[in-house]
């Protein structure tokens, strides 16, 4: 088995590309150890010391280090225990615990928010994605769009020009109703 790495825009966060799917539908974020126990990947990953978050995509698995730590230091044991879990054919997750999509919304601006999740399906969660991370709808208030950044998103220093000279530029040039986009921790 390869895996291939990739750098992120956020140097804190490294892709990994097994070269097999790793979610079938969604995407997975585990922001802590505690938040990884529905996944035997993601428990494994975690057993590395200075890994402070992992994030599984359809197709691959980013993991975010803590300061403390170098890449050339930790690389290698996140390279074996991603091969070793593939290899030993367990699944990447033992329960949906973990798993991400959009929020619900129901009420008088569910269509604007039907648009919204559209326009982040189409033309930024791809694009995102390439990067290591996901945004998914988390809510919509009085024009403003709320948004959950997950993987190599969080935390990223590019983060807050994506929001709002990509997201926010596009939302609005589409969708008259929308006046803003901004973060939302969860």
């Amino acid at each position: 088995m390869f895996i291939q790495t990739e750098a992120t825009p956020n140097p804190a966060t490294l892709k990994f590309l097994p070269g097999q799917a790793v979610m079938s539908a969604g995407t997975a974020d585990f922001p802590s150890v505690e938040a990884a126990e529905a996944s035997p990947l993601a428990m494994r990953i975690f057993a590395v010391e200075g890994v402070a978050g992992v994030f599984f995509g359809p197709d691959f698995v980013t993991v975010t280090k803590t300061d403390a730590v170098m890449w050339d230091h930790i690389k290698p044991a996140i390279l074996g225990a991603v091969m070793e879990h593939f290899q030993s054919g367990a699944p990447v997750m033992s329960t949906d615990a973990g798993t991400v999509d959009h929020a619900e919304h129901s009420g008088e601006d569910e269509e604007i928010v039907t648009q919204i999740k559209s326009l982040l399906d189409t033309r930024v969660r791809p694009a995102v994605a390439q990067d290591g991370g996901d945004i998914t709808f988390h809510g919509f208030d009085r024009g403003v769009v709320y948004l959950h950044m997950q993987g190599a998103c969080a935390g990223c220093p590019s983060s807050t020009m994506t929001l709002k000279h990509g997201i926010e530029n596009l939302l609005r040039h589409y969708i008259p109703e929308v006046t803003e986009v901004r973060p939302v921790g969860v």
